[in-house]
C-alpha cells in the first residue's frame, strides 16, 4: 500500500503538468494550423537542441560541493556538448533532407538556410519555447530545489539525454516516415504527437521513480500503517 502515495506524487509533480501542457502545443499545431509531418519532426529536432543545453548546466551543476570534480567539468561539458552536437548535426540533416525535400529535390545535403525560414513560417518558434519553459522547469525544480544536484553523477548525467532522445525519435520518425508514405491524414499525425507524449511521460516517470517527493507533495502522502498486534 506504501507505493500509491509515491505514484499519486508522480502524477500530481508539476514538471510532470507542465511537461504534457508544453506537448499540447505541438497537438494544437497539428489540429488547428495544419502542421504538416516536417514540422512535427523538425520541432522534436528543436527540443533535442533544448535537451543538451539543459543537460549542459546539469553537468555544471553537479556535486559542486566536489572541488576536485570541477577540473573533470572542464574535460567533460565541453566533450559532452560536441559528441551531442555532432549527433544533432546528423540526426538534423537527415530530418532536414529528407523530410524537408532537399534529398528528394536532388540536393546533396540538407538545406539548413531553410530551417529559420520554416520555423518562422509555421510559428514552431511558440511550441520550441514551450518546450523549453518545461524543461527549465524541470531543472530548476527536479534538480536544484529539491537538491538532486547535490548526489548527481557527472558521468550519468552526461549519458542521460541519448537513451531518451534514440528511443523517442526512433519511433517518431519511424512513424513520421510512414505517415509521409502512406499521405496519412492529420488524424495520424495527431496519434504520431499523442504517442510522443506518452513516451515523455514513462521517461519522465521511469526518471523519477526513486526520487524524494517535494516538500509540498509530502504534506498530502497518506502516513505509513503501524501495527499495533502484540
Amino acid at each position: 500500500m506504501n507505493d500509491v502515495p509515491s505514484r499519486s506524487g508522480q502524477w500530481l509533480s508539476p514538471t510532470l503538468i507542465t511537461l504534457i501542457l508544453a506537448n499540447l502545443v505541438p497537438l494544437y499545431g497539428v489540429l488547428a494550423l495544419g502542421w504538416e509531418v516536417y514540422a512535427v519532426v523538425l520541432l522534436f529536432w528543436l527540443e533535442n537542441l533544448i535537451i543538451g543545453g539543459v543537460n549542459a548546466l546539469r553537468m555544471l551543476c553537479c556535486q559542486p560541493q566536489e572541488r576536485g570534480l570541477w577540473l573533470v567539468k572542464m574535460f567533460l561539458v565541453p566533450f559532452f556538448c560536441f559528441h551531442y552536437g555532432i549527433f544533432t548535426l546528423v540526426h538534423g540533416a537527415f530530418i532536414i533532407g529528407l523530410f524537408g525535400g532537399a534529398f528528394r529535390q536532388g540536393a546533396s545535403a540538407a538545406q539548413w538556410s531553410d530551417v529559420i525560414r520554416t520555423i518562422g513560417q509555421l510559428h514552431l518558434g511558440y511550441a520550441a519555447a514551450a518546450l523549453l519553459a518545461s524543461h527549465g522547469f524541470a531543472f530548476v525544480y527536479n534538480f536544484l530545489w529539491r537538491g538532486e544536484f547535490r548526489t548527481a553523477s557527472l558521468t550519468n548525467a552526461m549519458q542521460s539525454p541519448y537513451g531518451r532522445v534514440v528511443v523517442l525519435h526512433i519511433a517518431i520518425l519511424g512513424g513520421a516516415f510512414l505517415i509521409l508514405q502512406l499521405h496519412a491524414p492529420q488524424g495520424a499525425l495527431a496519434l504520431l504527437v499523442l504517442l510522443k507524449i506518452i513516451l515523455d511521460v514513462r521517461a519522465h516517470n521511469r526518471e523519477s521513480k526513486g526520487k524524494p517527493a517535494p516538500p509540498f507533495a509530502r504534506r498530502f502522502s497518506a502516513p505509513a500503517a503501524t501495527s499495533t498486534a502484540p
